[in-house]
């Protein structure tokens, strides 16, 4: 299935070609990765003759704020991420009808669950709804449902009594039991799911409201540790129930500029809503403005990114290298 790879992944040769009259070069050392290592171009070919199916519209309107994804990012990088992810997910459907007739039984099969993991502001909402998008387009993965880990996040109140706000976004800022409980649910064919609903603008969790999932064949799940190894302490993870994990990878110089900009942008369109948890910014100067996106990103998320988030990009089976425009550059694949 995945042996096409072998084409595009550049490898050191075996053979050199030596000029006389040169000094011998060093012997070039090849170092030992669980990853093979595709540039932007080679991936890209992959998809060579599959057009599109999602119009710049329909990207616009999936992209997140300060996230300049476009129909040329999509097909380069997202329409190979979607066939990709199309073969490990109807590969696991066969083998899934093969355990069925094995064992005699007529249970459906169980949802393929794909873990979108990064940083704040690295665009890690944006990837998972462009692949939600594509991958419903395959037929056979018709039905693929989005959940973020925002709703397990524990409200406020909560939060506040434990002194965990400045913490929000750290691990034990999460209901995990619930979440857990969540994935568990899913992955037992459960037809009717329910999750919290997470909004931004209140920056916290809404009592009467939720999202339900209903049998999909694909569950992405969104969220900053989704990848995260179980604690001495714990039985099991959350990485322990996905199949295929996504890591958005980019320098923190970078995710720290965008970090800055998307704030600065939503103290112009979202703050100035009285009923915003982040209203009280609303009336900032610029400088201001900046210098306390900075402080946030410096006291909270970068050493959430430090101490939690980046340890779990090995756990990833793909992962997303973006420059400093957002683009993906460089594309690292677990070998099977």
């Amino acid at each position: 299935m995945l042996g096409f790879y072998g084409k595009i992944v550049r490898m050191p040769s075996a053979d050199h070609a030596w000029v006389a009259t040169a000094p011998d070069p060093a012997p070039r050392r090849h170092t030992p990765s669980p990853f093979w290592d595709v540039s932007r171009e080679d991936w890209a070919q992959l998809a060579t003759g599959l057009a599109s199916p999602l119009s710049a519209a329909e990207i616009s309107a999936l992209r997140g704020l300060g996230d300049p994804m476009d129909v040329g990012e999509v097909s380069a990088i997202y329409l190979p991420v979607s066939l990709l992810l199309n073969h490990y997910v109807t590969t696991n459907q066969r083998l899934h009808e093969r355990l069925r007739r094995f064992l005699g039984t007529r249970e459906t099969n169980t949802p393929y669950v794909i873990g979108v993991a990064g940083s704040v502001a690295v665009g890690k909402s944006t990837v998972a709804r462009v692949l939600q998008e594509l991958l419903s387009r395959w037929d056979s993965t018709p039905r693929v449902s989005l959940v973020t880990t925002d709703g397990f996040l524990l409200p406020n109140k909560t939060l506040q009594e434990r002194n965990l706000m400045e913490r929000k976004g750290f691990p034990e800022s999460y209901d995990l039991p619930a979440l857990l409980r969540f994935i568990t649910a899913i992955k037992s064919g459960e037809p009717r799911v329910r999750a919290p609903y997470y909004s931004h603008s209140r920056y916290d969790i809404v009592p009467d409201r939720e999202v339900v999932v209903e049998h999909p064949d694909v569950l992405i799940l969104e969220g900053l540790n989704v990848l995260q190894s179980p604690e001495l302490d714990q039985q099991a993870s959350v990485s322990d129930l996905i199949d295929f994990g996504v890591y958005i990878d980019a320098r923190t110089s970078d995710i720290e500029r965008w970090y800055i900009d998307r704030f600065m942008k939503l103290q112009q369109e979202a703050f100035p809503d009285p009923h915003a948890y982040f209203h009280k910014y609303a009336a900032l100067g610029p400088r201001e403005a900046a210098e306390t996106a900075r402080d946030i990103w410096r006291s909270v998320n970068l050493p959430n990114l430090e101490q939690n988030i980046a340890r779990t990009k090995a756990r990833a089976r793909l992962i997303l290298q973006k420059d400093a425009d957002h683009s993906v550059h460089r594309i690292l694949l677990r070998k099977l």
